[in-house]
């Protein structure tokens, strides 16, 4: 975590006295623990994939009941708290908001190692989505409050890369665990260590100060909401966020499968490489995505959305090429563009939003922003692939998986232009600090 020693607080007018101050190593110490938050959320939010055979050989479930544990019911339950815990972070205390959030996922986590049924196991993962919809919300607006501006895309790209880590540990360990120890250690394992990290959070967090312009009015959240959608370049980043939804979860739930299928690679052998090079990208992507957008808002020189935008269009050439290489590893290889795209895009998706939402509404800009890209995509993008593919499939038409995943270099292409219109909407903006 050296980079972060780089990164400085906000002038001394943003802070409310000197004892809110943090040296270098200070805020190192809370992007540390923000990158924690950010991969235990994430290490608890998939576990129960990599436990779902075992979960559902001793609870009796079936298929349609994981599905509605792990999918559309997440997603939503996720989707309606967001926006008022963003709210929150906004008005209150963004510390307090999240350590609250953290020890309820944690809490629900390790209850859910405990489920002797459905609808016990059920009610704990809707309370893990209760805790995680606050945790992104609360930390942007934590880092916002302490961090400069000049400083905040590679901040953001810190505690980011908690994502694709998380994701590499969740089905790492949480699947030698599932092996060793069973699932239930796995799950009230996740939970206890998330406890400590709130813990942790509490310490090295501090009092926060308060934004340094609150939002007028005692608007409600949706009210807020609706005031930053009025806004033509956050509408804009709003609508690339439901794209980039509709390219992403296709990809990380049927690149592996694809993979297997069509060069006969073992589940092994195509986890091992997929999951790598996606972890390898993402903390790539995220420290690199942050620093370009830093350099960008230092130079002012327009252009905020044009790198990841030329990026995901070069990204639908290679996933197109990849979907139809005769070679396995070429396959591989042309899809590490994808990968790379969706961890750069993050920092500067997330620090323009930001900026367009102003002082006091980054919390309520991130939560827009996730609801775009997790509600609609994430749901019903697999499920386009899956229709596509069982059509093929009955139509005997080979490589069915691979014309069903063309969805997601249709989508990369279309995130591409759209990044391009709000660039350009952006760039028609007064300048901002």
């Amino acid at each position: 975590m050296a980079m972060t020693a780089e990164l400085s607080l906000p002038d001394r007018q943003d802070r409310p006295h000197a004892a809110g101050g943090r040296s270098g190593l200070r805020s190192g110490a809370m992007l540390f623990a923000l990158f924690l938050v950010s991969a235990f959320a994430q290490i608890d939010r998939i576990l129960p994939f990599i436990l779902a055979e075992s979960i559902k050989a001793e609870l009796s479930l079936s298929d349609t009941q994981m599905g509605l544990i792990t999918g559309v019911a997440f997603a939503i339950c996720y989707t309606v708290f967001s926006l008022p815990l963003a709210r929150a972070s906004d008005r209150g205390s963004p510390r307090f908001v999240l350590i609250a959030c953290m020890l309820v996922w944690s809490a629900m986590t390790a209850l859910g190692g405990l489920a002797t049924g459905f609808l016990f196991l059920a009610f704990t993962r809707f309370g893990v989505a209760l805790g995680e919809a606050g945790a992104v919300p609360a930390g942007h607006a934590l880092i916002a409050r302490r961090i400069r501006p000049e400083r905040r895309g590679l901040a953001i790209g810190i505690f980011s890369m908690g994502i694709p880590l998380g994701t590499m540990a969740g089905f790492g360990i949480g699947g030698a665990i599932d092996d060793t120890l069973g699932w239930r250690v796995a799950l009230v394992g996740a939970g206890a260590i998330g406890g400590l990290i709130a813990f942790f959070v509490w310490l090295v967090a501090g009092p926060t100060p308060p934004a340094r312009r609150a939002p007028a009015g005692a608007t409600s959240f949706l009210r807020s909401s609706l005031d930053l959608l009025a806004s033509q370049p956050f509408r804009w980043l709003f609508i690339a966020a439901i794209v980039v939804g509709f390219a992403a979860g296709p990809f990380y739930v049927f690149a592996p499968p694809f993979l297997i299928r069509t060069f006969g690679y073992s589940a092994g052998e195509a986890g091992l490489a997929f999951g790598l090079l996606q972890g390898a990208m993402g903390i790539a992507g995220t420290l690199l995505g942050g620093r370009g957008f830093d350099r960008a808002v230092r130079t002012g020189r327009g252009g905020m959305l044009r790198k990841p935008a030329i990026l995901f269009l070069f990204a639908a050439v290679t996933t197109t090429a990849a979907l139809f290489s005769p070679i396995g590893w070429v396959s591989i290889a042309l899809l590490v563009p994808a990968m790379f795209s969706f961890a750069y895009m993050l920092p500067w998706a997330f620090g323009t939003a930001h900026r367009v939402a102003g002082p006091g509404r980054e919390a309520m800009a991130s939560s827009l922003g996730m609801v775009g890209s997790s509600l609609l995509g994430p749901a019903f993008g697999p499920l386009f692939v899956g229709i596509v593919s069982d059509a093929a499939t009955a139509a005997d038409i080979p490589n069915g998986l691979a014309l069903g995943l063309l969805i997601v270099p249709a989508a990369s292409a279309l995130a591409g232009l759209v990044y391009l219109i709000a660039d350009r909407r952006l760039a028609a903006m007064p300048p901002q600090g």
